[in-house]
């Protein structure tokens, strides 16, 4: 599941979590700063650029990318592993990692997360406190950019409400696994 900055996923995917105890969470590595109340290891493994570059180097990782000059990336390992076992797993990635991730399993089922409009993303973006107005001004152009990649997914679920949108992922998760052709 990816969309633009401020969409929710995090929220979403938390939520899930309570809902699908089956569903198996992908933590990211990251090397930006933790934000009040995120552990590290649960929310994100946070990584100094050092240690990401040496991931990245060492081929650690199924994907990355460079946003808003932080790295982001998935561990390789943990994923490989969990589907390994027959268990689904969420990746909450930005849309350059889902991508990248698309070549390598385009089995896979994508879900672009959308905000009810770009005022309540931008809403949301200030609502956090933690970005400067040069910052969410980016943050918004790379949202517009990122939806206009919505294409390259399977689904869009639209972020209004968090129960809402929950529903519509469960509803995907239950006909990808009834799906006679994949």
């Amino acid at each position: 599941m990816s969309g633009p900055s401020g969409v929710g996923k995090g929220t979403v995917c938390s939520a899930l979590r309570g809902k699908l105890p089956d569903l198996v969470y992908s933590v990211s590595a990251t090397t930006r700063s933790p934000r009040q109340g995120e552990v590290n290891g649960v929310n994100y493994f946070f990584k100094t650029r050092e240690q990401f570059l040496d991931m990245m180097q060492n081929d650690q990782l199924l994907e990355y990318a460079e946003y808003v000059g932080n790295y982001y990336g998935t561990p390789r390992d943990f994923v490989e592993k969990t589907l390994e076992s027959g268990n689904d797993i969420i990746l909450e990635i930005e849309v350059q990692g889902a991508l990248q991730v698309k070549q390598k399993f385009p089995e896979g089922v994508f879900i672009f997360l959308l905000p009810p409009s770009l005022d309540e993303l931008k809403d949301r973006i200030i609502g956090r406190g933690t970005e400067n107005q040069a910052t969410i001004d980016h943050r918004m152009t790379v949202a517009v950019d990122e939806i206009n990649l919505m294409q390259h997914y399977d689904y869009a679920v639209v972020n209004d409400q968090i129960d809402c949108a929950c529903k519509r992922i469960e509803s995907i998760i239950i006909a990808e696994h009834c799906k006679i052709r994949k």
